[in-house]
Protein backbone atom coordinates (compact mmCIF):
# COMPACT_ATOMS: atom_id res chain seq x y z
CA UNK A 1 0.00 0.00 0.00
CA UNK A 2 1.33 3.42 -0.91
CA UNK A 3 1.86 6.16 1.63
CA UNK A 4 -0.80 8.27 -0.11
CA UNK A 5 -3.33 5.46 0.09
CA UNK A 6 -2.61 4.91 3.78
CA UNK A 7 -2.99 8.59 4.67
CA UNK A 8 -6.52 9.45 5.82
CA UNK A 9 -8.22 12.28 3.95
CA UNK A 10 -8.74 15.36 6.13
CA UNK A 11 -12.34 16.55 6.33
CA UNK A 12 -13.27 19.45 4.09
CA UNK A 13 -15.47 20.81 6.89
CA UNK A 14 -15.31 20.00 10.58
CA UNK A 15 -17.46 21.34 13.42
CA UNK A 16 -17.23 20.36 17.08
CA UNK A 17 -19.88 21.43 19.56
CA UNK A 18 -20.75 24.63 17.69
CA UNK A 19 -23.20 26.91 19.49
CA UNK A 20 -24.65 30.11 18.06
CA UNK A 21 -27.39 32.36 19.42
CA UNK A 22 -29.02 35.39 17.85
CA UNK A 23 -29.96 37.35 20.93
CA UNK A 24 -31.74 34.86 23.15
CA UNK A 25 -32.74 32.63 20.24
CA UNK A 26 -30.62 29.51 19.69
CA UNK A 27 -29.69 28.80 16.07
CA UNK A 28 -27.09 26.08 16.65
CA UNK A 29 -27.03 24.07 19.85
CA UNK A 30 -23.82 22.03 19.85
CA UNK A 31 -23.59 20.96 16.20
CA UNK A 32 -20.84 18.42 15.48
CA UNK A 33 -20.02 17.11 12.00
CA UNK A 34 -17.24 16.15 9.62
CA UNK A 35 -17.60 16.33 5.83
CA UNK A 36 -15.00 14.49 3.79
CA UNK A 37 -15.89 15.85 0.36
CA UNK A 38 -17.95 15.11 -2.71
CA UNK A 39 -21.51 16.45 -2.88
CA UNK A 40 -23.08 16.67 0.58
CA UNK A 41 -26.65 17.63 1.39
CA UNK A 42 -27.28 19.81 4.44
CA UNK A 43 -30.84 18.89 5.32
CA UNK A 44 -33.18 20.49 7.80
CA UNK A 45 -36.52 22.19 8.17
CA UNK A 46 -36.68 25.95 7.79
CA UNK A 47 -35.19 27.44 10.93
CA UNK A 48 -32.99 24.45 11.75
CA UNK A 49 -29.76 26.48 11.53
CA UNK A 50 -28.59 25.73 8.00
CA UNK A 51 -27.99 29.33 6.90
CA UNK A 52 -26.35 30.17 10.22
CA UNK A 53 -23.95 27.26 9.76
CA UNK A 54 -23.05 28.43 6.24
CA UNK A 55 -22.32 31.93 7.54
CA UNK A 56 -20.07 30.49 10.23
CA UNK A 57 -18.21 28.40 7.67
CA UNK A 58 -17.56 31.53 5.62
CA UNK A 59 -16.16 33.31 8.68
CA UNK A 60 -18.78 36.06 8.52
CA UNK A 61 -19.68 35.69 12.20
CA UNK A 62 -18.03 33.68 14.98
CA UNK A 63 -19.57 30.84 16.96
CA UNK A 64 -20.42 31.50 20.60
CA UNK A 65 -18.76 28.21 21.51
CA UNK A 66 -17.17 25.29 19.73
CA UNK A 67 -14.63 24.83 16.97
CA UNK A 68 -14.89 25.13 13.18
CA UNK A 69 -12.49 24.15 10.44
CA UNK A 70 -12.88 24.69 6.69
CA UNK A 71 -10.18 23.26 4.39
CA UNK A 72 -7.89 23.07 7.39
CA UNK A 73 -8.44 26.71 8.38
CA UNK A 74 -10.34 28.34 11.24
CA UNK A 75 -12.83 30.62 9.44
CA UNK A 76 -13.13 32.89 12.48
CA UNK A 77 -9.42 33.74 12.34
CA UNK A 78 -8.74 33.19 8.64
CA UNK A 79 -11.95 34.36 7.00
CA UNK A 80 -10.33 36.01 3.94
CA UNK A 81 -8.20 32.93 3.26
CA UNK A 82 -11.24 30.68 3.55
CA UNK A 83 -13.29 32.85 1.19
CA UNK A 84 -10.49 32.77 -1.38
CA UNK A 85 -10.98 28.99 -1.61
CA UNK A 86 -14.74 28.76 -1.06
CA UNK A 87 -17.61 29.82 -3.31
CA UNK A 88 -21.04 30.81 -1.99
CA UNK A 89 -24.49 31.09 -3.54
CA UNK A 90 -27.02 32.64 -1.14
CA UNK A 91 -30.72 31.88 -1.04
CA UNK A 92 -31.86 35.46 -1.63
CA UNK A 93 -32.12 37.07 -5.06
CA UNK A 94 -30.81 40.55 -4.16
CA UNK A 95 -28.78 41.09 -7.32
CA UNK A 96 -28.10 44.51 -8.91
CA UNK A 97 -30.79 44.76 -11.57
CA UNK A 98 -29.01 47.21 -13.89
CA UNK A 99 -25.73 45.24 -14.08
CA UNK A 100 -25.05 42.79 -16.90
CA UNK A 101 -24.58 39.18 -15.86
CA UNK A 102 -21.05 38.98 -17.24
CA UNK A 103 -20.03 42.21 -15.50
CA UNK A 104 -21.42 41.01 -12.20
CA UNK A 105 -19.67 37.64 -12.37
CA UNK A 106 -16.43 39.33 -13.46
CA UNK A 107 -16.67 41.68 -10.46
CA UNK A 108 -17.03 38.72 -8.09
CA UNK A 109 -14.01 37.06 -9.72
CA UNK A 110 -11.98 40.25 -9.13
CA UNK A 111 -13.10 40.31 -5.50
CA UNK A 112 -11.58 36.85 -5.21
CA UNK A 113 -8.26 38.19 -6.49
CA UNK A 114 -8.33 37.40 -10.21
CA UNK A 115 -6.72 40.02 -12.51
CA UNK A 116 -9.25 41.90 -14.62
CA UNK A 117 -8.33 40.25 -17.94
CA UNK A 118 -8.50 36.76 -16.44
CA UNK A 119 -11.68 37.61 -14.54
CA UNK A 120 -13.37 38.78 -17.76
CA UNK A 121 -12.52 35.58 -19.62
CA UNK A 122 -13.43 33.38 -16.67
CA UNK A 123 -16.80 35.14 -16.24
CA UNK A 124 -17.74 34.52 -19.86
CA UNK A 125 -16.61 30.90 -19.71
CA UNK A 126 -18.48 30.04 -16.54
CA UNK A 127 -21.71 31.64 -17.79
CA UNK A 128 -21.48 29.39 -20.85
CA UNK A 129 -20.95 26.43 -18.51
CA UNK A 130 -24.20 27.15 -16.64
CA UNK A 131 -26.18 27.67 -19.84
CA UNK A 132 -26.22 31.48 -20.00
CA UNK A 133 -23.70 32.08 -22.75
CA UNK A 134 -26.21 33.74 -25.06
CA UNK A 135 -27.72 35.72 -22.16
CA UNK A 136 -24.49 36.88 -20.50
CA UNK A 137 -24.86 40.53 -21.56
CA UNK A 138 -28.42 40.84 -20.27
CA UNK A 139 -29.04 43.01 -17.18
CA UNK A 140 -29.79 40.90 -14.13
CA UNK A 141 -33.08 42.70 -13.56
CA UNK A 142 -34.46 41.37 -16.86
CA UNK A 143 -33.68 37.74 -16.06
CA UNK A 144 -36.07 35.07 -14.81
CA UNK A 145 -35.70 33.45 -11.40
CA UNK A 146 -34.11 30.40 -12.99
CA UNK A 147 -31.58 32.53 -14.86
CA UNK A 148 -30.68 34.47 -11.71
CA UNK A 149 -30.12 31.20 -9.88
CA UNK A 150 -27.69 30.21 -12.63
CA UNK A 151 -25.90 33.56 -12.32
CA UNK A 152 -25.52 32.97 -8.58
CA UNK A 153 -24.09 29.54 -9.31
CA UNK A 154 -21.71 31.01 -11.88
CA UNK A 155 -20.34 33.63 -9.50
CA UNK A 156 -19.89 30.96 -6.83
CA UNK A 157 -17.56 28.89 -9.03
CA UNK A 158 -15.90 31.60 -11.17
CA UNK A 159 -12.71 31.63 -9.08
CA UNK A 160 -12.33 27.82 -9.23
CA UNK A 161 -12.97 27.18 -5.53
CA UNK A 162 -12.17 23.98 -3.68
CA UNK A 163 -15.57 24.04 -1.95
CA UNK A 164 -18.85 25.71 -2.88
CA UNK A 165 -21.73 26.38 -0.46
CA UNK A 166 -25.18 26.47 -2.09
CA UNK A 167 -28.09 27.76 0.00
CA UNK A 168 -31.43 26.56 -1.42
CA UNK A 169 -30.26 26.81 -5.06
CA UNK A 170 -33.61 25.59 -6.47
CA UNK A 171 -35.79 28.01 -4.51
CA UNK A 172 -38.44 29.54 -6.77
CA UNK A 173 -37.74 27.27 -9.75
CA UNK A 174 -40.34 25.37 -11.75
CA UNK A 175 -39.86 21.60 -12.16
CA UNK A 176 -37.94 21.86 -15.44
CA UNK A 177 -35.63 24.59 -14.10
CA UNK A 178 -35.15 22.58 -10.91
CA UNK A 179 -34.08 19.49 -12.86
CA UNK A 180 -31.64 21.58 -14.88
CA UNK A 181 -30.15 23.13 -11.74
CA UNK A 182 -29.70 19.73 -10.08
CA UNK A 183 -27.91 18.44 -13.17
CA UNK A 184 -25.58 21.45 -13.04
CA UNK A 185 -24.81 20.82 -9.37
CA UNK A 186 -24.08 17.15 -10.04
CA UNK A 187 -21.79 18.17 -12.89
CA UNK A 188 -19.89 20.62 -10.68
CA UNK A 189 -19.12 17.82 -8.26
CA UNK A 190 -18.38 15.13 -10.85
CA UNK A 191 -16.72 17.00 -13.74
CA UNK A 192 -15.22 20.09 -12.10
CA UNK A 193 -13.96 18.28 -8.99
CA UNK A 194 -15.41 20.91 -6.64
CA UNK A 195 -16.71 19.80 -3.26
CA UNK A 196 -20.32 20.90 -2.78
CA UNK A 197 -22.33 21.55 0.39
CA UNK A 198 -25.96 21.83 -0.71
CA UNK A 199 -28.34 23.30 1.85
CA UNK A 200 -31.93 22.26 1.23
CA UNK A 201 -35.17 21.29 2.91
CA UNK A 202 -36.23 19.19 -0.12
CA UNK A 203 -35.36 15.54 0.45
CA UNK A 204 -35.68 14.56 -3.20
CA UNK A 205 -32.98 17.05 -4.22
CA UNK A 206 -30.47 15.62 -1.80
CA UNK A 207 -31.34 12.05 -2.74
CA UNK A 208 -30.84 12.79 -6.44
CA UNK A 209 -27.48 14.57 -6.44
CA UNK A 210 -25.69 14.01 -3.13
CA UNK A 211 -23.24 11.36 -2.01
CA UNK A 212 -23.58 12.24 1.68
CA UNK A 213 -26.05 14.00 3.94
CA UNK A 214 -26.01 15.92 7.22
CA UNK A 215 -29.37 16.29 8.96
CA UNK A 216 -29.91 19.25 11.28
CA UNK A 217 -32.72 19.30 13.84
CA UNK A 218 -33.14 21.90 16.56
CA UNK A 219 -29.65 23.22 15.91
CA UNK A 220 -27.98 19.84 16.30
CA UNK A 221 -26.65 17.26 13.87
CA UNK A 222 -28.87 14.22 14.41
CA UNK A 223 -27.62 12.07 11.51
CA UNK A 224 -24.72 12.24 9.07
CA UNK A 225 -22.87 10.01 6.65
CA UNK A 226 -22.95 8.53 3.15
CA UNK A 227 -26.51 8.20 1.84
CA UNK A 228 -26.14 4.45 1.34
CA UNK A 229 -25.17 4.00 4.99
CA UNK A 230 -27.95 6.24 6.28
CA UNK A 231 -30.57 4.42 4.22
CA UNK A 232 -29.29 0.98 5.22
CA UNK A 233 -30.22 1.56 8.86
CA UNK A 234 -33.66 -0.04 8.59
CA UNK A 235 -32.74 -2.78 11.04
CA UNK A 236 -34.64 -5.44 9.12
CA UNK A 237 -35.09 -7.33 5.87
CA UNK A 238 -37.43 -7.42 2.89
CA UNK A 239 -38.81 -10.84 1.95
CA UNK A 240 -40.80 -11.99 -1.08
CA UNK A 241 -42.14 -15.55 -1.17
CA UNK A 242 -44.03 -17.84 -3.52
CA UNK A 243 -47.49 -18.88 -2.46
CA UNK A 244 -49.56 -17.98 0.58
CA UNK A 245 -47.73 -15.56 2.85
CA UNK A 246 -49.99 -15.96 5.89
CA UNK A 247 -48.30 -19.05 7.37
CA UNK A 248 -44.97 -17.21 7.19
CA UNK A 249 -46.49 -14.18 8.93
CA UNK A 250 -47.95 -16.35 11.70
CA UNK A 251 -44.70 -18.24 12.21
CA UNK A 252 -42.57 -15.09 12.35
CA UNK A 253 -44.95 -13.45 14.81
CA UNK A 254 -44.84 -16.62 16.90
CA UNK A 255 -41.08 -16.13 17.16
CA UNK A 256 -41.44 -12.50 18.23
CA UNK A 257 -40.64 -10.75 14.96
CA UNK A 258 -42.14 -7.39 14.10
CA UNK A 259 -43.48 -7.19 10.56
CA UNK A 260 -45.97 -5.85 8.09
CA UNK A 261 -46.68 -6.96 4.56
CA UNK A 262 -47.94 -5.80 1.21
CA UNK A 263 -49.15 -8.67 -0.95
CA UNK A 264 -46.33 -11.21 -0.98
CA UNK A 265 -43.70 -8.72 0.25
CA UNK A 266 -42.84 -8.82 3.96
CA UNK A 267 -40.92 -6.22 5.96
CA UNK A 268 -39.45 -8.00 8.96
CA UNK A 269 -37.49 -6.63 11.92
CA UNK A 270 -36.61 -7.79 15.41
CA UNK A 271 -38.93 -7.93 18.41
CA UNK A 272 -40.28 -4.69 19.84
CA UNK A 273 -39.68 -6.08 23.31
CA UNK A 274 -36.47 -7.82 24.23
CA UNK A 275 -32.93 -7.64 22.84
CA UNK A 276 -32.53 -5.96 19.46
CA UNK A 277 -31.54 -8.06 16.45
CA UNK A 278 -29.18 -6.91 13.74
CA UNK A 279 -29.90 -7.46 10.05
CA UNK A 280 -27.99 -10.75 9.90
CA UNK A 281 -29.91 -12.15 12.88
CA UNK A 282 -33.26 -11.12 11.37
CA UNK A 283 -32.28 -12.70 8.04
CA UNK A 284 -31.30 -15.93 9.84
CA UNK A 285 -34.67 -15.97 11.64
CA UNK A 286 -36.57 -15.54 8.36
CA UNK A 287 -34.46 -18.19 6.63
CA UNK A 288 -35.16 -20.71 9.40
CA UNK A 289 -38.91 -20.06 9.27
CA UNK A 290 -39.01 -20.42 5.49
CA UNK A 291 -37.03 -23.67 5.70
CA UNK A 292 -39.33 -25.10 8.38
CA UNK A 293 -42.41 -24.27 6.31
CA UNK A 294 -40.89 -25.33 3.00
CA UNK A 295 -41.76 -21.98 1.42
CA UNK A 296 -39.81 -20.86 -1.65
CA UNK A 297 -38.24 -17.42 -1.39
CA UNK A 298 -37.94 -14.97 -4.26
CA UNK A 299 -36.05 -12.26 -2.44
CA UNK A 300 -34.39 -11.84 0.95
CA UNK A 301 -32.29 -8.70 1.44
CA UNK A 302 -31.63 -5.93 3.96
CA UNK A 303 -34.29 -3.27 4.05
CA UNK A 304 -33.27 0.11 2.63
CA UNK A 305 -34.90 3.18 4.13
CA UNK A 306 -36.02 6.13 2.10
CA UNK A 307 -34.32 9.41 2.90
CA UNK A 308 -37.67 10.63 4.22
CA UNK A 309 -37.71 7.79 6.75
CA UNK A 310 -34.13 8.63 7.77
CA UNK A 311 -35.02 12.31 8.11
CA UNK A 312 -38.17 11.72 10.15
CA UNK A 313 -36.50 9.08 12.31
CA UNK A 314 -33.53 11.36 13.01
CA UNK A 315 -35.86 14.16 14.03
CA UNK A 316 -37.72 11.89 16.45
CA UNK A 317 -34.53 10.66 18.10
CA UNK A 318 -32.63 13.92 18.00
CA UNK A 319 -33.24 14.85 21.60
CA UNK A 320 -35.60 17.39 23.09
CA UNK A 321 -36.68 19.91 20.52
CA UNK A 322 -36.03 23.57 21.21
CA UNK A 323 -37.41 26.54 19.40
CA UNK A 324 -34.82 27.27 16.76
CA UNK A 325 -34.90 30.29 14.49
CA UNK A 326 -32.41 31.40 11.89
CA UNK A 327 -32.76 35.20 11.82
CA UNK A 328 -29.18 35.88 10.83
CA UNK A 329 -28.77 38.36 7.99
CA UNK A 330 -27.83 36.43 4.89
CA UNK A 331 -24.29 36.96 3.58
CA UNK A 332 -24.09 38.96 0.41
CA UNK A 333 -23.03 37.32 -2.84
CA UNK A 334 -19.27 37.13 -3.01
CA UNK A 335 -19.09 37.56 0.83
Amino acid sequence: MSVAAATPVAPVVRAEGVVKHWGRTPALAGATLAISGGVTGLLGANGSGKTTLLGLLLGLHPPDRGRLEVLGLDPTRAGPEVRERVGYSPEHHSLPGDVKAVDFVRHIAELHGLPRREATGRASDVLWQVGLGEERVRPLGTMSTGQRQRVKLAQAIVHDPVLVLLDEPTEGLDPVQRDDMLRLIARIGADFGIHVLLSSHVLDEVERVCDNAVILHAGQVVAAGPLDELRSGGGGVVVEVDGDVRPVVDALRGRGATLHWDGTRLYVSGPQDGPALDVVEVADLVRDVLADLGVAVRRLQPRTLTLEEVFLGAGRTGGQAVEVADPAPQPAVGG
